[in-house]
């Protein structure tokens, strides 16, 4: 039966939806970059405001999600995802050229705002293309593209602040979003029937299995009601639990490292980029055997747990072994990043397609509190404390709570199915 389903929706599409997120990773992540270079001091910036900074990109990114995702649904998601790129391109570059703290507010604030739409966008872009064996899989490459961006973007803009200058670095990683807005144009369309590089024998096998699919989900009439269901709601809190961990390492990964004795912004970027590739690996493997069993929770909360217990070895050990201390931190990232594909494959599997969107976009917006709340009290902390014990317990708690919130919220699926 999959050998109906063309191979070509995987190198057609999943490269480009990947190269998307990337950029737009890229242009989110580099703040922590800026932050550890000579940005504050520059701009006269604060630890406080540097943390508040760091984390005003998730209030934006929370307020309009589920509007992006309901217009992305009924309308296109290629049309929203194109004016995306463009705008958050700019609003990287002008990162670059800010003279004072508050058009940097101002800016960081609108950044999250226009990418809010792109995540939620591209997870419902792949949902019409890819079917329920496919999808965590699918999700896989598409988030991959935040640990892969990291992994490079680490490395590189350590060596961009050092020969040009954190101003530079951001002018630089802003511009290939604006360009690829017009390579995302001319090569997506929002659904199979859309594609002329598809036959009609071949868009009709994928729109038939996707349709057949929905059959077996129970009808939800609008928003609202979705809105209001246990299954959204417990996925909501576990994602902001879960993104308080993520963010918060993301973030401040760099300044941790950095303040370390005999380090510099290049060896920082080096190390950095370590997490990451380990992130790829579990990213892939979790999400093949996944889609393999279509059991979506025992891929996600066991990861979220191993995170947990990894950040709290590192408080254990403190300053005492840096190496031993940084392993466990690199084991904390991959694990974190591990689970993404099955978690969000579980809502398009659960719920019908007219709300799938509106349902992600609300849980995405939800975890963008926790980033917002990660970022920030991470960074407190770090600042208020003078070290990062009290930032990794904090980290610990909520990648647990996050972990036993999945195994209540999810059912474990019949083996029979399977």
């Amino acid at each position: 039966m999959g050998e109906t389903l063309a191979k070509s929706r995987w190198y057609r599409l999943i490269p480009i939806a990947f190269v998307t997120y990337s950029l737009a990773y890229l242009d989110r992540a580099n703040f922590g970059f800026g932050a550890a270079s000579g940005m504050a001091t520059d701009l006269r910036i604060t630890p406080t405001m540097t943390s508040l900074l760091g984390s005003l990109f998730f209030l934006g990114y929370f307020f309009f999600q589920v509007p992006g995702a309901i217009y992305a649904e009924n309308r296109s998601a290629k049309k929203l995802i194109f004016w995306s790129l463009i705008l958050w391109g700019g609003l990287a570059v002008a990162t670059g050229v800010v003279s004072n703290v508050n058009a940097l507010i101002a800016i960081r604030f609108m950044l999250g705002v226009v990418e809010s739409a792109v995540m939620p966008s591209m997870l419902l872009f792949l949902s019409r293309w890819f079917t329920k064996a496919e999808r965590s899989r699918a999700n896989t490459f598409l988030i991959l593209g935040n640990p892969a961006t990291i992994l490079w973007m680490s490395v590189l803009s350590g060596y961009l602040i050092k020969a040009v200058g954190w101003r530079w670095m951001f002018i630089l990683e802003g511009l290939p979003a604006i360009i690829w807005a017009f390579f995302w144009w001319r090569l997506v369309a929002d659904k199979p029937r859309d594609a002329n590089w598809l036959t009609e024998a071949e868009k009709q096998a994928v729109e038939n299995r996707l349709h057949q699919e929905q059959q077996g989900i129970k009808p939800v009439k609008n928003y609202a009601e979705a809105f209001k269901s246990r299954l959204v709601i417990l996925l909501g809190l576990q994602y902001a639990l879960w993104s308080i961990g993520v963010y918060g390492f993301v973030m401040w990964l760099p300044s941790i490292l950095n303040a370390a004795p005999n380090m510099n912004i290049v060896k920082t970027g080096w190390l950095s980029s370590v997490p990451y590739l380990l992130a790829i690996v579990a990213m892939l493997s979790a999400s093949h055997f996944s889609d393999k069993t279509l059991n979506r929770k025992l891929f996600v909360w066991p990861f979220l747990l191993v995170g947990a217990l990894a950040f709290y070895g590192s408080y254990l050990i403190g300053t005492s072994n840096f190496w031993l201390s940084f392993t466990l931190l690199v084991i904390a990232g991959g694990a974190m990043y591990a689970p993404y594909g099955p978690f969000f494959a579980i809502i398009p599997e659960m719920m019908p397609k007219n709300v799938a969107g509106g349902a992600m976009a609300l849980i995405n917006s939800l975890g963008a509190l926790g980033s917002f709340a990660g970022s920030y009290i991470v960074g407190y902390l770090n600042g208020s404390t003078g070290g990062f014990g009290a930032s990794y317990v904090f980290m610990a708690g909520s990648l647990l709570l996050a972990a036993l919130i999945t195994m209540i919220a999810v059912k474990t699926p019949d083996p029979v199915a399977v």
